[in-house]
């Protein structure tokens, strides 16, 4: 009797496996851009990694902090040393759900962490999906001190509350 409901369980769980259609990707851009009036600030991530279950619609995204690129290396030096401390914080991630698509636009809710921080956030976005990949395209507004991200008095004008934030990856079916 064991044998039979694990054997249906094992059946079952193989089942669901096969079934499931799982997309990744490890090459995704994210960028951010900081705009003031007497500086623009600008990054680059070419190293965005991303998991899509169509089983489930559950949305991951995960990065390393210091694979941002900045245009001077002395703005990349301060945003890992003073701002992002990513010695202490070494990656972002975002957990989340696809909770609506309709005409290749999805609004995903989950939650982002940054800086050891996480908040629930909502993104509404491009979401192409196709038989062997799927395709994101987003862009939403992060404020800094939702992630205790502090900007020294010095350097305040200089560096925007909100941070425009911008994501493109193609996600591959796992086979």
């Amino acid at each position: 009797m064991i044998v039979n409901k694990l054997a249906i369980f094992l059946f079952l769980m193989l089942s669901v496996q096969v079934n499931a259609q799982i997309f990744t990707g490890k090459n995704g851009e994210i960028n951010f851009f900081s705009e003031t009036p007497i500086e623009d600030i600008s990054a680059v991530n070419n190293k965005l990694s991303a998991v899509f279950d169509a089983s489930t619609n559950d949305l991951v995204f995960q990065l390393n902090i210091t694979d941002f690129k900045f245009p001077i290396a002395l703005m990349q030096e301060h945003f890992n040393e003073n701002y992002l401390e990513s010695d202490l914080y070494p990656k972002s991630k975002f957990i989340g759900r696809v909770v609506n698509i309709m005409d290749e636009q999805a609004t995903v809710w989950g939650d982002l962490t940054i800086h050891g921080i996480t908040n629930s956030i909502k993104v509404v976005g491009s979401f192409i999906k196709s038989k062997n990949s799927v395709s994101i395209n987003s862009q939403f507004i992060i404020k800094l001190k939702d992630y205790n991200i502090k900007i020294p008095k010095i350097v305040m004008y200089k560096i925007a509350e909100e941070i425009e934030v911008k994501v493109n990856i193609e996600l591959i079916e796992l086979k």
